[in-house]
């Protein structure tokens, strides 16, 4: 989604900071809205342990790609670095991993059946 003329950039809504202070209490801030998104995205490392139910599909080059050619030009249209972007996603992207294989094994050990040999879950 493109940002129209009216709305401002990300970059834009930084504040100009004379002290230490004031950069924490910016960050901190951000780390306010920050925090619960990543929580809810890490619920979704839950569901997709659950769905996919099989080691082998927890890493997924297409789909890590993907997300990477996604946020790239959004870090761009919001006036950031889309290297330091890609940086920190695929640094999210390997915590998330490592998470999803976490949250399998913790489910299985719930007693979630692993698929059977057809790909298909078992009953």
């Amino acid at each position: 989604m493109m940002t129209s003329a009216s709305t401002p950039r990300a970059i834009d809504k930084v504040r100009n900071c004379e002290s230490m202070e004031q950069v924490r209490e910016g960050v901190n801030a951000l780390d306010d809205i920050l925090v619960p998104l990543l929580v809810e995205r890490s619920g979704y490392m839950t569901q997709a342990a659950r769905v996919k139910n099989d080691e082998s599909l927890v890493f997924d080059q297409e789909r890590i790609d993907a997300i990477i050619e996604r946020v790239r030009p959004q870090a761009e249209r919001e006036g950031g670095n889309a290297d330091l972007i890609e940086r920190i996603f695929r640094a999210i992207i390997d915590c998330c991993i490592d998470y999803e294989h976490e949250e399998l094994a913790r489910l299985r050990a719930q007693g979630l059946k692993p698929r059977n040999t057809r790909g298909s879950e078992a009953s």
